[in-house]
C-alpha cells in the first residue's frame, strides 16, 4: 500500500510539473534541451568541467583517454585574476555549443560586501554574518547595491549567450548546504537569495535561455565540513528546473539519492560535480541521474584511465556523438 501511494504521488508530480520550465518565457532551444533531459529515461550524459583560463584542457583530456568527447561541457564565471573572464567564457561557450556540446555554467562568486577580483579563501570561502545577510537582502543597502552590480555584470555575458542561441544548464550558488561558501550558512536567507537572483535574471534581464539547476552537496556529518539535508536549503519547485548534487570521495549513498528524488517530485536530478566517477553498478541502482560532470583535474588525480573508460563505455552513458541535437 505504501509503495502504491508513493507511485501515485510521483505520477501526480510528473503530471503537475511535466517538462514545463519554471520560467514561462523560456526560449524554444532551452525548452528543447529540458525536454531532452526529461526523455533520457535511464541514460546518463557524460560531462567534464574545465577551468575558464583553459576551457579545453580537461574536456579534451577526456577524449584522449576514451576516444569520445563528453556530452556536457562546463566552466565557471569565477574571477581568478584582475580581469573579468566573461569575454573568454562567452567565446569558449559559443564554440562548444556550435560543436554540439550541452553547456553547464556555474558561478563561484565572492562576497557582495566587497569588490572584485575576489580572493578564494578570503571572499568566496569566507564567512557571512547574520548582519551581512540582512544587508544583502535589504534594498538600498551598500551590500545589496554591490550584489546588483555582480549580477548585472554577469547578466551581460549571459545575454550574449542568449543572443547566440545557447541554452544553459545554470547552477549558481551551488553546494549551499555545505559550510565552505559564504552563501551556505543560512538556509532561510539562502532561499531568499536564490529567489532574488532568479527574479533579477529572469524578470529584469529577460534571460530566457537558462535552465535553473539547484545544485547541493551530498549530505555528510564530518565535523567542520558538514553538508546538511537537501530540504533545508531548497527554494521550492517554482524556482528550480533540475535538482543536482555534488559527490566527492565516492560518497554515492543510496539514501541520499532517494532523498533527492523525493524532493524533486518528478523533476530531473543530476550529478552536478563528481570527483571519483560512479561505477556501473552504482548507476544501475541509481538510474535517474541525468548527467555527471567530473571536476577538472579530478579526471586524472582521482580516476584511473581504466575507470574513466569503464564509465564512458557503460551501456547507459551518452557521449557527444550520441546526444540528440
Amino acid at each position: 500500500m505504501k509503495k502504491m501511494i508513493l507511485f501515485v504521488g510521483l505520477l501526480a508530480s510528473v503530471l503537475c510539473y511535466g517538462q514545463t520550465p519554471v520560467n514561462p518565457n523560456t526560449g524554444p532551444e532551452t525548452k528543447q534541451l529540458l525536454e531532452y533531459i526529461y526523455s533520457l529515461n535511464g541514460k546518463i550524459l557524460a560531462g567534464q568541467h574545465s577551468y575558464n583560463e583553459d576551457p579545453d584542457k580537461f574536456y579534451n583530456l577526456a577524449q584522449e583517454i576514451t576516444g569520445k568527447y563528453p556530452a556536457v561541457w562546463g566552466t565557471d564565471f569565477y574571477w581568478n585574476g584582475e580581469k573579468d573572464p566573461g569575454e573568454r567564457i562567452v567565446k569558449a561557450t559559443i564554440k562548444k555549443h556550435n560543436e554540439g556540446s550541452i553547456i553547464t555554467l556555474m558561478w563561484h562568486v565572492g562576497r557582495p560586501s566587497e569588490n572584485p577580483p575576489y580572493n578564494w579563501s578570503k571572499s568566496v570561502q569566507n564567512e557571512f554574518s547574520d548582519e551581512q545577510w540582512h544587508q544583502l537582502l535589504t534594498l538600498g543597502s551598500t551590500t545589496h547595491t554591490n550584489w546588483l552590480k555582480q549580477v548585472d555584470n554577469l547578466a551581460q555575458h549571459l545575454k550574449e549567450l542568449k543572443e547566440a542561441g545557447v541554452p544553459i544548464l545554470w547552477r549558481p550558488y551551488h553546494e549551499m548546504n555545505g559550510v565552505w561558501f559564504w552563501w551556505g550558512n543560512n538556509p532561510d536567507a539562502y532561499k531568499k537569495l536564490w529567489k532574488m537572483l532568479y527574479d533579477r535574471l529572469t524578470n529584469y534581464h529577460k534571460l530566457n535561455n537558462l535552465i535553473w539547476v539547484w545544485n547541493a552537496n551530498a549530505p555528510r556529518d564530518i565535523p567542520y565540513d558538514e553538508a546538511f539535508p537537501y530540504k533545508d536549503f531548497y527554494p521550492g519547485a517554482d524556482f528550480v528546473d533540475i535538482l543536482a548534487t555534488d559527490v566527492y570521495h565516492y560518497d554515492y549513498e543510496q539514501k541520499d539519492y532517494e532523498e533527492l528524488l523525493e524532493l524533486a517530485e518528478g523533476k530531473p536530478i543530476a550529478l552536478g560535480e563528481v570527483g571519483e566517477l560512479p561505477k556501473p553498478n552504482i548507476l544501475e541502482k541509481q538510474p535517474k541521474w541525468s548527467w555527471f560532470m567530473v571536476w577538472s583535474n579530478w579526471l586524472q588525480t582521482a580516476n584511473s584511465p581504466k575507470r574513466v573508460k569503464e564509465i564512458y563505455n557503460f551501456s547507459n552513458t551518452l557521449t557527444k556523438d550520441e546526444i540528440k541535437n
